[in-house]
């Protein structure tokens, strides 16, 4: 059972999470790093990103020694990064879009070295300018180009909607495959690239009748002053066994199994600790 997208924080549970996770019947998963403001990090360079990205990385390691299976690093920058660097520091929006484009630029050289399966971009989820979300598109475009170099995928963060077909077209442009481009925070239905389904009950009844790949996830925040954030650790497991008691074996491997290999490259079942 792999949660696709969560987040680990010593300041949180941390590897009590895991364990958490792990105690309800998960084995792998996708730990993506906090937005660089939540561990106090107010980047001026794109290797200022990196103390945000090795954070991410230590915790992984810990996971994995935890985790039946394992667990991979998601590495990039929040898309509302831009919103605090341009109306909390006063950066013009190039700048802004140049440092969190350098920030991916570290994420994708630790990516082609073997250290993360994905990056992390996006768009802001919230109305901004017109020239902040121009500036947005043109970081998440450089996220595809970094991604398709490091032949790696990409998890956006982007506004709600079901339909992400120009993306996937920016996607292909730039020599990645739409399909390993996931789109964190889906509710189920998408056109264009991979849902990364939050398991919600009715979410995910929407995918699986798509028949289509997608992904399960939480989004769990891992902040003490929001316990349980968005979803707790043992969501996934929880509703993977509701899935399955719903006769929905397909979709469960179709989600644990062939999605994460087409996607990010890994094996799920090749990894699992069967002693």
């Amino acid at each position: 059972m792999l949660d696709d997208h969560l987040h680990l924080d010593r300041a949180g549970k941390g590897i009590e999470a895991v364990k958490d996770f792990v105690r309800s019947g998960g084995t792998h998963l996708l730990v993506c790093n906090k937005p660089s403001w939540h561990l106090d990090v107010e980047p001026e360079t794109g290797a200022d990103f990196r103390p945000v990205f090795e954070t991410t990385r230590s915790l992984v390691a810990e996971a994995s020694e935890v985790l039946p299976g394992r667990a991979w690093p998601v590495l990039g920058v929040h898309p509302a990064l831009i919103s605090r660097l341009i109306d909390d520091r006063g950066l013009a929006v190039s700048e802004a879009r140049d440092l969190m484009m350098a920030g991916i630029d570290v994420a994708g050289e630790l990516a082609a070295s073997g250290d993360a399966v994905a990056i992390k971009s996006g768009r802001p989820h919230y109305d901004v300018e017109p020239a902040v979300w121009d500036a947005s598109n043109a970081v998440l475009k450089h996220a595809l180009e970094v991604a398709a170099d490091a032949d790696v995928a990409v998890q956006l963060h982007t506004e709600e909607t079901e339909d992400l077909t120009a993306v996937a077209d920016w996607a292909t442009d730039r020599g990645l495959e739409p399909k390993r481009v996931v789109k964190h925070y889906s509710s189920g239905r998408l056109t264009g690239v991979t849902p990364s389904v939050m398991s919600q009950q009715s979410y995910l009844e929407k995918a699986v009748a798509a028949g289509e790949p997608f992904l399960m996830e939480t989004d769990y925040v891992d902040d003490p002053d929001r316990p349980g954030m968005v979803m707790g650790p043992k969501t996934v497991p929880r509703r993977v066994n509701w899935l399955l008691e719903q006769g929905h074996e397909e979709a469960v491997e179709r989600a644990h199994v062939e999605t994460p290999r087409s996607v990010y490259g890994i094996d799920t079942r090749a990894t699992l600790d069967r002693d």
